[in-house]
């Protein structure tokens, strides 16, 4: 039996790994298969989760659970276990499932505000879905505060880049550091490169998860636009010398950008005097400034600034 020390010990990997291992689950799912298949079963799909608490709340990635028609849970011991989603963001790539189990282990959350450039971290997780239990690699942290587009529309901010091999099935699983705690959630890998990996930092992801397992979905301020990041193309078609920020493709009738007078083609460089560089960045902003909340907003239009205020409201059903 390994017991938990106190959170300022450092420990060996493997008895990180032995400490981790029961608070790291496998999540495999079922999505309906297409219509004319001669498949006699479902596609499926395989990845990782941790365990948040005793009552049977795991968190993973949004990616792993999307779609899912059926969600299996299998434990550190080999019991299986079906499971429903609580709540799952898209934006953040972050969900909540459930299952009904007794004798979890919940993982210790650390803080990855705490991280530094270089810091061992150990990787664990559902690699390729292979048979015999998770597979652990490790590494350091190889950068702070990344930003990946994963498409044209989302970005993921403040990610944490590491060298610690990760693979598809990893994915939802916990990054930890030498003291057996949970710092970020594995999530996604650049595919050109070599030792490229990114998890979503734990500080963002408690955000987030506290608000799935209250509500089911994250609480954000609502603008009421198609938000879509700026490109060196799209800011050479509309004719101004700027390389960040949000462009507006349409507005919602009816919401609070319309009130305000933004327009489509407009680029939103500023929220509340933050900068606005692209949409995971305003994902952010709007999680920390919720509905009823009046902030200041700055724009270019046909190159010219333009300043104002707007009134978020809540995203309607």
């Amino acid at each position: 039996m390994v017991s938990l020390t106190a959170a300022d010990e450092s420990l060996p990997t493997v008895e990180v790994v032995k400490l981790l291992t029961p608070s790291t689950v496998q999540i495999v799912t079922e999505v309906a298969g297409m219509a004319f298949s001669n498949s006699p079963t479902p596609p499926t799909g395989v990845g990782t989760g941790v365990v948040l608490d005793l009552e049977g709340h795991i968190l993973t990635n949004n990616h792993v659970v999307d779609s899912a028609q059926k969600i299996t849970v299998t434990l550190s011991n080999g019991e299986s276990y079906p499971a429903t989603v609580v709540g799952r963001d898209q934006i953040t790539d972050l969900a909540v499932i459930h299952i009904s189990a007794e004798g979890l282990m919940p993982a210790r959350l650390g803080v990855s505000a705490d991280l530094e450039v270089g810091q061992d971290v150990i990787a664990i997780g559902h690699a390729l879905g292979l048979i015999g239990g998770p597979t652990v690699s490790k590494g350091v942290v190889s950068a702070l505060g990344r930003t990946i587009n994963t498409d044209a529309q989302t970005t993921m901010v403040d990610l944490i880049q590491t060298d610690a091999s990760i693979n598809p099935g990893n994915s939802g699983g916990p990054l930890a550091n030498d003291r057996a705690e949970v710092i970020g959630i594995n999530t996604a890998i650049i595919q050109e490169g070599r030792g490229i990996g990114f998890a979503i930092n734990i500080d963002d992801a408690k955000e987030v998860a506290m608000q799935l397992l209250e509500r089911g979905y994250v609480s954000r301020g609502f603008l009421g636009i198609r938000p879509v990041n700026l490109t060196p193309a799209i800011a050479n078609q509309l004719g101004v010398d700027l390389t960040e920020g949000i462009v507006i493709a349409f507005v919602i009738d009816g919401t609070a950008a319309a009130e305000a007078g933004l327009l489509s083609e407009d680029i939103i460089v500023e929220l509340g005097g933050e900068p606005i560089r692209n949409t995971g960045e305003l994902s952010k902003f709007l999680i920390a400034h919720g509905p009823g909340e009046t902030v200041d907003v700055l724009v270019v239009r046909q190159g010219r600034e333009l300043s104002g205020q707007i009134t978020l409201r809540e995203r309607p059903e």
